[in-house]
């Protein structure tokens, strides 16, 4: 890291600590050779995922879709805010983890659904038969017949 002052590259760092919104690393250095003081931020490298629909079509990742598909599956239920942000960033990391450029819109799909069956079985169905598209009350129906025997084992 170059001194902003007298262009040096060396400096060690003073202190180091999360911002506040906790998506990076605020550092505060001094340069060794003029021992004046500066700031940096360090953040993760956002990827360029593309999701590949359906219909074959391919658009870039976002993040606001899931989280609308979670909101609109947690409707009237005891499920915050928080929780919907923390479960969106999880299936984001096992995206970035996947280290893949392309990923199916299916696999985010079954991401999300296994995140809520955790969270809330009710928005899991919801999720699960839009996602799924039952066509009629039996799909539903297996559906939440896998569920109750996962339940009890």
């Amino acid at each position: 890291m170059k001194c902003p002052y007298c262009g040096f590259d060396v400096s060690r760092v003073i202190d180091s600590r999360p911002t506040e919104e906790n998506n990076s690393i605020r550092r505060r250095r001094e340069c060794t050779q003029c021992n004046s003081r500066f700031t940096t931020y360090e953040r993760i490298e956002e990827i360029n995922l593309i999701v590949v629909k359906r219909d074959e079509n391919r658009e870039a990742f976002n993040r606001d879709k899931i989280i609308n598909g979670i909101i609109r599956a947690c409707e009237k239920r005891p499920v915050t805010s928080k929780d919907i942000e923390e479960l969106a960033l999880r299936v984001e990391t096992q995206l970035s983890n996947l280290l893949k450029k392309e990923i199916c819109s299916e696999e985010i799909g079954e991401m999300v659904m296994e995140e809520l069956k955790i969270l809330d079985e009710v928005a899991y169905v919801r999720f699960a038969s839009v996602y799924k598209s039952f066509s009629d009350i039996d799909t539903f129906l297996d559906e939440l017949g896998k569920m109750l025997v996962e339940r009890r084992l």
